[in-house]
């Protein structure tokens, strides 16, 4: 419906209410309707699903449109995220956020700052979600408002042209709310646990859920060692469960995203089932590390496989888990990913331990061979050095070429001394390009960046103190912040308008009319700012 649409229904509604409805003006109400366009958390997720399922088709049939997100540990940071994309490129188009379980984990549980390893409270996810999407629709809120008391202005001053133009604008409004793809880490507990806790984060308005494939009660970071996974029916039926969950709540195209760590995870708790040779169980027992056993080598507490007509004892170590053999992760990565496609998965995800364009395409090759639609979600973690990275990759093709490398110490490419040498320029050029190859290169639809305001704000936090503690004092913060936000025109410069004061001031208006007390008289401060 459009602008006009609104107010002539409205208008409809308070005249059929009669004379107790006399002061409510349908204009107002319109607005403050388009200002609230989505009602509930389920709302939001059967809205972004489509934006995210529209974005998938248009990826596979041109590699180029890949999208994007950023991690976010507050809704006060997701909606500033939005708010840059729109003023910087005047869509949120595949723009979208992350919700990092990582990030929860060091910065939301009230047991204090926590490593990765689903230690935090479950309820805190679903709870992030609601806040960001709180923070999202109030920026849609304050920026609607804003164009509403332009077409007020325009009218004021007879320039109808101005006001109809304006109200056109609000017609082909863009939301600040797009899709999250939310971690529910190995899904805290069994497939049961799973599925009520994937209700709750759809509930809020979730969309995309990534679950991983390591054994819930030893989930590790996915950079860190000691990671176990789980037989993949273990994890088929978490799968299941979500989509349950989605199908329960309505959300019909919701996605699905399954990350497989088994590229460096070399345990697993569990031998899988096994009903017959060659199915699912038997695949992933046959990459377990094992050595030939006779029955009267047998002790109590053995656990034994059959192998091409032999007993074969799985190693185990005292943490009673059982390990892979080494060499095999690109191979299980394979199973894992090929199985989840072909059990009700939208996306992969594939941790890996470096970025590297060929050593995920050379996975996906093999993946496509089965699946040839896969699409990947995928990690540029600030848990990679980058720079040293693609410095030794440079190096290391280089040294393959027959190029003279005698500048340069492999060992020491980190050395700011490099900085402005061919090699680092080079490796800089293949990061900044890093996404767009691996998007047609490695089948990547979707980047994102897990924890990067857990690093801006410490750097930033870090250069404004230095500053403001030292002989700078007030300009450190006056010419390093508030300067550049002016300059910038960055929005929360008006802090006071960023916190709703000039909505509250609307609705002071329409409740009361002009008997309203406004905050936003000659003597606020925030005209400074004008």
């Amino acid at each position: 419906m459009s602008y006009t649409d609104h107010i002539a229904e409205i208008a409809n509604l308070v005249e059929q209410n009669g004379s107790g409805w006399n002061a409510i003006s349908p204009e107002y109400a319109a607005r403050m309707r388009l200002q609230n366009r989505f009602k509930t958390g389920l709302d939001i997720a059967k809205y972004t699903a489509g934006v995210m399922r529209k974005d998938m088709a248009a990826y596979d049939a041109d590699p180029s449109k890949y999208t994007q997100s950023l991690g976010c540990w507050h809704g006060f940071i997701g909606q500033q995220k939005m708010i840059s994309v729109k003023k910087h490129f005047e869509t949120t188009d595949r723009t979208y956020l992350y919700l990092s379980g990582w990030m929860i984990a060091a910065l939301r549980s009230e047991f204090g700052p926590l490593p990765d390893q689903s230690m935090h409270e479950k309820t805190s996810v679903p709870a992030l979600i609601e806040e960001l999407y709180t923070f999202l629709r109030q920026a849609d809120a304050r920026e609607l408002g804003g164009m509403f008391r332009a077409v007020d202005d325009a009218r004021d001053s007879g320039d109808e042209v101005t006001a109809m133009r304006l109200q056109k604008e609000v017609d082909n409004y863009q939301t600040h709310v797009v899709p999250i793809i939310a971690d529910i880490d190995a899904g805290f507990g069994n497939a049961e646990a799973t599925y009520l806790l994937a209700k709750k984060l759809i509930e809020a308005g979730a969309c995309c859920l990534q679950i991983e494939n390591q054994v819930s009660d030893e989930k590790q970071c996915g950079h860190q060692d000691g990671k176990v996974t789980v037989p993949h029916e273990d994890f088929l039926a978490k799968i299941r469960a979500i989509r349950y969950a989605f199908l329960e709540l309505g959300v019909d195209d919701g996605i699905i995203v399954t990350r497989t760590d088994s590229l460096g995870a070399g345990l697993t708790k569990q031998i899988a089932v096994s009903s017959e040779p060659g199915d699912l169980g038997d695949q992933y027992n046959s990459f377990l590390d094992c050595d030939e056993i006779a029955l009267d080598e047998m002790i109590s507490g053995d656990v034994v496989l059959k192998r091409d007509g032999k007993l074969m004892r799985p190693k185990r170590l005292a943490s009673n888990l059982f390990q892979f053999r080494e060499g095999t992760g690109q191979d299980r990565v394979v199973l894992d990913c090929v199985t989840s496609l072909q059990n009700g998965a939208d996306l992969l995800w594939i941790e890996t331990e470096r970025p590297n364009v060929e050593q995920v395409a050379v996975m996906v090759d093999r993946i496509k061979e089965q699946c040839p639609d896969a699409k990947l979600v995928y990690n540029n973690s600030p848990s990679f050095n980058w720079t040293l990275n693609f410095r030794q990759q440079v190096f290391d093709e280089w040294v393959e070429v027959g190029k003279d490398i005698s500048a340069y110490d492999r060992a020491k490419l980190m050395n700011v001394d490099y900085d402005a040498s061919e090699l680092a320029q080079e490796a800089d050029e293949k990061i900044r390009t890093f996404q767009a190859d691996a998007a047609k290169r490695a089948g990547v639809f979707h980047h994102l960046i897990t924890l990067p305001t857990y690093h801006t704000a410490a750097l930033s936090t870090d250069n404004l103190a230095k500053e403001y503690f030292g002989d700078a004092g007030m300009l450190g913060y006056v010419k390093a912040v508030q300067r550049e936000e002016i300059r910038q025109g960055i929005a929360c410069v008006k802090h006071q308008n960023m916190a709703g004061s000039d909505m509250g001031d609307d609705h002071k208006e329409y409740f009361a009319g002009e008997a309203a007390l406004k905050a936003s008289g000659k003597d606020n401060t925030m005209n400074q700012f004008g």
